[in-house]
């Protein structure tokens, strides 16, 4: 590889895993039922919103799941990968290698936003425990439903709370199924956004 083709190959996968982040973002907060009128919602609704409308009218919600997102994430995925591939001097990947590997990149991309997320809502709760700001806000209203099960597993130790740490637990545990599934896949690390 050349320095054209790294750096083709880095803005590539950059790119899409930043839009596939905000795809992803959008379809989490619809289905956590978070507050719409966030400037966090409104710039991932916006954002989404050119590519998301035509593609509603073929996959419309159920209830708050929005399968037009995760379609439209596994298109980027698909794209995103063609792209990469052809760049490096390979011919088209097999369509269905693609799409699996599109959707253990949508997975791992998944964990990767509550592992983060988790993160970041543990330290503002020990830093700035009743910070309002709309991010603050948003990350808690994304991050209580995957922690309100957790926490009826665990006895009252009055102010302290271990859901976290079941929870990366359980998250932890799938990125080692996923892990072990792109590897007897042969995923190509390099080309899949989100590895």
């Amino acid at each position: 590889m050349n320095a054209f083709t790294d750096v083709g190959t880095f803005l590539i996968q950059s790119l899409a895993t930043i839009y596939l982040v905000v795809i992803l973002l959008r379809f989490l907060l619809q289905l956590c039922g978070a507050n719409f009128y966030n400037p966090v919602s409104q710039f991932a609704h916006k954002a989404t919103l050119p590519l998301l409308a035509p593609l509603r009218k073929l996959f419309p919600a159920y209830g708050k799941l929005d399968f037009a997102s995760l379609i439209l994430a596994l298109l980027l995925q698909w794209l995103a990968i063609q792209l990469t591939a052809s760049l490096n001097g390979n011919a088209l990947i097999n369509v269905l290698y693609v799409l699996w590997w599109g959707v253990l990149g949508i997975i791992s991309m998944l964990i990767n936003i509550y592992i983060y997320g988790l993160l970041a809502a543990i330290i503002l709760s020990w830093v700035a425990p009743n910070n309002q700001h709309p991010v603050v806000t948003l990350l808690w209203q994304l991050m209580e439903p995957v922690m309100a099960p957790f926490r009826k597993l665990l006895p009252n130790l009055g102010g302290l709370d271990l859901s976290p740490i079941l929870v990366f637990l359980v998250l932890n545990m799938f990125r080692i199924f996923v892990t072990h599934a792109a590897n007897a896949s042969q995923l190509p690390g390099w080309a899949v956004p989100g590895f």
